[in-house]
């Protein structure tokens, strides 16, 4: 691929306190949750993973406004209930703001599972698609995508391999997951897709 592209700028409150997260060739790791209101009101709950060097030259307090900008990563969590895709943002700059909420993803990627198209009972067309988001060092990150109207309509004949660049928003989403008759509360998360556009 040509041009690679994972971009996320957010703005929004500190919701928890940064907490050693882990320890990668010699650089620590602090992770901690930011709360994003979309203009509905909701409020999306997100992840952010920080080295210690960049906490240290930014401290943060809870409550803070904070403006941060990075890439989104996932990482596939091993455990005895199976397989779970955590989804985190990893911070390149920490600001402290007094600004509006925001969320901006731009990502281009490949196709890596055919995409699942599907109609609300109110008629809207909806489009899953899963996005395989190259870095550095031959690794990439799997981002789950879903798309909306005319775009998801449109994107829903792609296949496996082809590129597609979009821009949207992270978004938290819980649900209910049952495990042998027991109903426990999740946590996913998205990126909610404005535009998409196959690449050539």
């Amino acid at each position: 691929m040509e041009h690679i592209a994972n971009h996320i700028s957010l703005t929004g409150s500190l919701s928890s306190a940064p907490k050693f997260s882990h320890e990668n060739h010699g650089r620590r790791f602090f992770s901690f949750y930011i709360s994003v209101a979309r203009l509905s009101g909701t409020i999306d709950e997100l992840q952010i993973i920080a080295s210690e060097e960049l906490l240290e030259s930014t401290p943060v307090l809870d409550g803070d406004c904070l403006h941060i900008t990075g890439q989104i990563r996932s990482f596939n969590n091993r455990n005895e209930t199976g397989r779970k895709l955590v989804i985190s943002v990893l911070a390149e700059s920490i600001e402290i703001c007094f600004a509006e909420h925001d969320n901006q993803v731009s990502l281009t990627g490949v196709v890596c599972k055919e995409p699942i198209y599907r109609q609300t009972p109110l008629g809207r067309d909806i489009c899953d698609v899963m996005l395989a988001v190259n870095r550095p060092y031959h690794r990439a990150d799997y981002l789950p995508c879903i798309l909306w109207g005319k775009t998801a309509f449109d994107c829903a004949s792609l296949r496996v391999g082809d590129s597609l660049t979009l821009t949207g928003r992270l978004q938290s989403r819980e649900y209910v997951k049952v495990l042998d008759g027991i109903s426990e509360r999740r946590t996913a998360y998205e990126i909610s897709a404005i535009t998409a556009q196959k690449c050539e």
